[in-house]
């Protein structure tokens, strides 16, 4: 592992020591890791599958992996509207979401940091990927979510052993409730702790051995928080810096129109995120009205060559049941991604030929009761 490998506060410059656990700056605002110097094919341990096959990449060296085999998700290349695009399958995953990637790197972490009980915020997928992480891991886990979280979501958070506690109002509400909270317990967010970044860079990775060692033109993530955008960035950034790929991959990050700060950001060329009155939407995962690390996902989007996406209501709704009706049962929002292709391939952003990847980040299986009641089967 690279012996120089520091949490970083981008804001500031300082540094501090990987090896004490910690999640935020002495000045209050979220950390990044150090760049590291990303690995090659030759350094990929084939034997395992899961994404601990790149192992070699991480900041830090882990002797005993907190592992359920997630990673290694199918990419399908499959018709849309007209055109193709390959979709990467991320429910396939131990609690059905992208999430897995980052929890099992962060815990796997911490605990061996000597960590045993984590405090996570959540819509939902986040808190059911750590409970079933820390489950695993034999840590103690608390998840605060917003009061209207999916049943399905906190069931399966209860299930694994994690205690739930429910927080009326917004989702920045559980997020600030959670950063009260911190005093008691390590928090371990997934917005704010930069392993967990470590853990959804390997989609990066992974993405490039899927398409035999070479970038795609375009990736488009639901984005609400960021941190798939984030991963995405940091390891393509470091395959570039490899000299395993030519260019970074465009990013395109999709947000629900009733939720969407980072478009707002992007659109009006600010360095952050803009401000937004949150409506409700049926992307709940990405109802994110202050993402913490807005700065850095939107430079990492203009680095890309990439951009934002704004979807409405109905064309989340319309994208969920075509993606249903060709077999891939998706949750909504996730499902904002595929009506984003749509969108970039009308405005000639994505162009016919090109390699695009669509991430499709969590199973409709979660979502039923929401999906019953717009085909009309609820009670």
């Amino acid at each position: 592992m690279p012996p120089s490998a520091a949490y970083l506060d981008p804001a500031t410059g300082a540094t501090y020591p990987i090896e004490t656990p910690r999640w935020r700056s002495e000045t209050g605002g979220p950390l990044m890791i150090t760049d590291l110097p990303g690995i090659g094919r030759g350094e990929i341990d084939t034997a395992k599958r899961s994404l601990w096959r790149y192992a070699a990449a991480l900041p830090v060296a882990v002797s005993d992996p907190v592992s359920l085999g997630e990673g290694c998700t199918p990419l399908v290349h499959r018709p849309w509207r007209g055109g193709h695009a390959h979709f990467k399958l991320e429910w396939f995953a131990p609690s059905g979401s992208f999430k897995d990637r980052g929890a099992s790197v962060m815990l796997s972490i911490l605990r061996q940091q000597g960590i045993d009980a984590v405090l996570e915020d959540s819509s939902g997928n986040g808190g059911a990927a750590v409970a079933t992480y820390a489950a695993a891991a034999g840590m103690r886990a608390k998840i605060l979510v917003p009061a209207s979280t999916s049943p399905a979501k906190t069931v399966q958070m209860r299930a694994a052993g994690a205690a739930v506690e429910l927080v009326p109002g917004t989702r920045q509400d559980t997020a600030d409730a959670a950063v009260r909270q911190a005093e008691e317990i390590f928090y371990a967010s997934h917005n704010w702790q930069a392993h967990f970044l470590q853990g959804t860079k390997t989609l990066a990775y992974e993405l490039w051995e899927d398409l035999a060692f070479v970038a795609p033109d375009a990736v488009i993530i639901p984005c609400g928080a960021g941190s798939n955008i984030l991963g995405c960035d940091i390891g393509f950034s470091e395959l570039l810096r490899r000299g395993e790929i030519a260019r970074l991959p465009r990013l395109y990050a999709v947000q629900p129109a009733h939720c969407a700060p980072l478009h707002a950001g992007f659109a009006a060329g600010a360095d952050d995120f803009v401000p937004v009155t949150p409506r409700p939407t049926l992307a709940e995962g990405a109802s994110i009205a202050q993402p913490v690390r807005g700065r850095e996902v939107l430079a990492a989007l203009r680095r890309s060559g990439g951009g934002t996406v704004a979807v409405s209501e109905a064309a989340i709704e319309a994208a969920l049941m075509e993606l249903a009706r060709t077999g891939l049962y998706v949750e909504p929002t996730c499902a904002m991604a595929a009506a984003a292709l749509s969108d970039l391939t009308a405005s000639g952003a994505i162009r016919p030929g090109e390699t695009t990847v669509v991430v499709l980040t969590g199973t409709g299986i979660k979502a039923t009761p929401r999906i019953a009641e717009l085909l009309g089967l609820a009670p």
